[in-house]
């Protein structure tokens, strides 16, 4: 045992001491150095941890948003200063910014208005490397008023995630991070609750147990505090903080931070691939993923995994170089050759992936299927969900809804104007919209533009499959939904159904569409569990006290908001999902299709005249809306309408183009199409050239959120494009899109981004069950980021919404369609 220890310790101080690179700026204006990377303010979404200054240790993403905010452990609402410009000093090793509170953008309005105190101040936070450590200085255009004096602080946050267990010392006291928050709590000057601190002093040493984490963060000036930030915030990470001193400004803050390297750093080789499988004859391609620094290259065998447990060796050769994207360089080996059918894994090096199936049968069974069966009837909302022993959750929002009050810039995007653009009052109860639809995301809301965008999709994906699968029992009029049950009905033609019933819930007893119905207060909106357990079910009265309750009422004013607005573009581009599910809804349900007919209808002529001064995207809605009309009802007065936006399309066909492909056949106007057709070869042209700039052959845009939705949806619209031009669109980018949302995609966590599909998959993901660390099977997640401006990521925590939310609407069923395509495709 002490020889073990002796070991350990020698091995920490080469790896503290040995290494001799230092932190410089590099190119693209971060501190770098083999096993470290510090970032400055490159990222730009705090809310969502996030922002501000950054370190990236021995390839794992380990702290963020270290910048003064006025709160010790402050949640996704809480004040965040204004960003300046960056300034980098090469010659100084040194990045800079300037700050103000508060960010007027942010204050009492934009999509997720903030409250800020009166509170106006500046300042500049400067980060300097020295060597293997840098160095955090915060320096005040003033000083702080008094009354702020403890309040305001520099914070550096932890990810919790790889902590848990982790050892941590603060001025020889010591402990460990432990899986749940557990500290006494105190009140502060303000008489508010906030968690105590862990411990406080003047150095911290992170994870001194585990040499590739281990961190030290020494205070120049005030104490450390170490904090857990999950006591008011589920999804909050440890902090640690320095308050600003009073009478403070030049130097206020002073931090030199060490996290300590492995030496000769280099990212481990990642070998990417589906993790569900391929067809015979799909092209397959193994992307291998190297540090950028990486000279020997080594083989890839492709290993077949025998019925005697004996593996053999099916293919093996060196991967061809494809070239640097993001921070690495990447190697691909094909092999499109092997077409026998049966169980294999890739190994390079001593990387080996998860098995994966070749086989003509390899969508047939578990890939779409859980996102119909689980996915789907877990996000109906105003039903009880079964699974055989399991609930998964109540009959839910019963109480839908109470109007909106007037002048009300909500969060999450929900606005009311200066009227409720209805018959009703603000405060009074909405007749009709307890019924129907789904949950948007882990959030509950029902917004229309999602509850459509699953309907069309829907819609399409039965007209384009036949797909009569039948494995739920979905009772409306009873409220019940049994998973695994089947009932003799499609389960598609079920789910559009209810999807329309709240569509059509809010335009029949609205007399308009409804912009959405959300929780009133944050409190509903960042619930942990069950949906049903939002609101008490029945309806407010402002009669009854607020513990009073009869059979269907309470005085509990707990009941969600339904909003409305005034976006002819919205209304219009809802207008594809009514039409659609009036064809195929015909004869399952004719007086709902006649109902979701008579509504699309209604709401063209409303709006077909409707001016973009306000970027609505009137223009390209008014076109598909004309197109699925015109598939609905074969009038051809909607073609006319599409002729009209001639000079419009030939320029650019924007979301366009799948809707006039679909259509393409059905054109009788030649002056038209010869139009249009250049329009469609430079749209190839684009897409090919987009496709080309990473190695996994899709078009992969960086963001905030990761990309796996966009990508889904370009398969689908690929999809239709190669089907109605095959000769200027290949079908490459259907396979490619599915291959990357399942698993075929950069960073080191390769999982599919749909739950519970494939070998390897999001099982932690930020759904309604998020709070217990779960998932729920078919769900399908955005998928890897990128922290700007070239590191991937993915990690396995419940609350990184960015990256593992669910959605409804057709970022779900997308998935469903391309493997539908490759399976009807069969590669070819």
């Amino acid at each position: 045992m002490k020889k073990a220890i002796l070991l350990f310790v020698l091995s920490f101080a080469v790896i503290s001491v040995g290494y001799s690179q230092s932190l410089k700026i590099n190119s693209d204006q971060y501190f770098e150095m083999p096993g470290l990377n510090v970032m400055v303010f490159y990222d730009i979404y705090p809310e969502g941890h996030q922002g501000a200054i950054g370190i990236i240790q021995n390839g794992t993403r380990v702290a963020t948003n270290g910048d003064l905010r006025l709160e010790p452990t402050p949640g996704q609402w809480q004040p965040i200063p204004a960003s300046g410009k960056r300034e980098v000093f090469p010659d100084k090793n040194e990045i800079s910014i300037k700050c103000t509170y508060p960010d007027e953008s942010r204050n009492r309005k934009g999509f997720n208005p903030v409250i800020y105190p009166d509170l106006n101040f500046s300042y500049n936070v400067r980060v300097i490397g020295e060597g293997k450590k840098f160095r955090i200085i915060v320096d005040l255009e003033k000083p702080l008023p008094k009354e702020w004096i403890g309040k305001v602080g520099f914070n550096l946050e932890l990810f919790p995630g790889n902590l848990f267990g982790k050892a941590w010392y603060v001025d020889g006291k010591s402990g460990i991070f432990a899986k749940q928050p557990v500290s006494p709590m105190q009140q502060d000057n303000d008489g508010a609750w906030q968690a105590s601190p862990m411990a406080s002093g003047k150095k911290l040493t992170i994870a001194p147990d585990a040499p590739d984490q281990t961190m030290v963060i020494t205070s120049l000036k005030s104490d450390i505090q170490l904090l857990d930030g999950r006591f008011y915030h589920n999804n909050g990470w440890y902090v640690v903080r320095s308050e600003v001193p009073e009478g403070a400004f030049k130097n206020a803050i002073e931090w030199v931070v060490e996290p300590n390297v492995v030496p000769n750093f280099k990212q481990k080789p990642v070998v990417h691939i589906s993790q569900i499988g391929y067809l015979p004859d799909q092209r397959k391609v193994a992307n291998v993923e190297l540090d950028a620094s990486e000279t020997q290259i080594r083989k890839v065998s492709l290993i077949r995994l025998a019925e005697d447990g004996k593996p053999e060796v099916a293919k093996s050769a060196l991967p061809v170089k494809w070239g640097k994207y993001l921070r690495f360089n990447y190697y691909q080996f094909d092999f499109s050759d092997v077409k026998k059918p049966g169980m294999y894994q890739l190994q390079y090096d001593n990387y080996t992936t998860e098995p994966f199936k070749i086989d003509n049968d390899v969508y047939q069974r578990g890939v779409w299927q859980p996102t119909l069966e689980y996915f789907y009837p877990v996000q109906m909302c105003h039903m009880r969900v079964n699974e055989g022993y399991r609930v998964w959750h109540g009959l839910c929002h019963m109480d839908d809804a109470l109007m909106a009050p007037t002048d009300t810039n909500h969060y999450d995007g929900y606005m009311q104007g200066h009227s409720t653009l209805t018959r009703f009052k603000p405060y009074e109860q909405v007749p009709g919209l307890n019924i129907g639809g789904w949950h948007d995301a882990g959030d509950y809301d029902l917004r229309v533009e999602s509850q459509a965008g699953a309907v069309h999709s829907l819609a399409l994906l039965y007209e384009e499959f036949g797909l009569k699968w039948d494995q739920t029992t979905i009772d409306e009029t009873n409220r019940v939904v049994e998973i695994h049950r089947p009932d003799g009905k499609p389960d598609v033609l079920q789910q559009i159904e209810h999807g329309v019933l709240s569509i059509l819930g809010g335009y029949e007893n609205l007399g308009r569409l409804y912009r959405g119905i959300i929780d009133h207060e944050l409190r509903q909106y960042v619930l942990l569990g069950d949906g049903s357990t939002m609101t008490d079910g029945l309806k407010y009265n402002p009669k009854l006290s607020k513990t009073e309750k009869t059979g269907a009422e309470s005085g509990a004013s707990d009941d969600r908001w339904v909003f409305t607005e005034e976006n002819p573009g919205r209304e219009l581009s809802t207008i594809p999902a009514l039409a659609a599910a009036a064809r195929v809804l015909k004869e399952y349900n004719d007086t709902l299709s006649a109902k979701c007919l008579k509504a699309a209808l209604e709401l063209y002529a409303k709006n077909n005249t409707a001016s973009d001064s306000r970027g609505w995207g009137i223009a390209f809605n008014k076109v598909n809306a004309a197109c699925e009309l015109y598939l609905t009802t074969n009038d051809p007065k909607y073609l006319a309408d599409v002729y009209a936006a001639k000079e419009t399309l030939s320029k650019s066909l924007f979301s366009s183009a799948t809707y006039i492909s679909r259509v393409w056949n059905l054109l009788k106007n030649e002056e038209f199409k010869n139009a249009l057709l250049p329009a469609y070869q430079r749209l190839n042209d684009q897409v090919q050239s987009q496709n080309k700039q990473n190695p996994f052959g899709v078009p992969y845009h960086i963001a905030i959120w990761g990309d796996g939705w966009s990508i889904e949806q370009a398969g689908v619209q690929q999809y239709f494009l190669h089907k109605n031009f095959p000769t200027i669109f290949s079908s490459n980018l259907i396979f490619n899109s599915l291959d990357f949302v399942l698993g075929n995609h950069f960073g080191e966590n390769t999982s599919s981004f749909v739950s519970g599909v494939g070998a390897r998959s999001v099982t932690t993901a930020y759904g309604p069950n998020r709070g217990d660390w779960s998932s729920v099977p078919g769900g399908v997640v955005s998928g890897t980021g990128i922290i700007r401006p070239d590191f991937p990521e993915l990690k396995v925590w419940p609350f990184m919404w960015q990256q593992t939310e669910y959605v409804i609407g057709a970022e779900t069923t997308n998935f469903m369609f391309l493997v539908l395509a490759a399976e009807k495709l069969k590669g070819k």
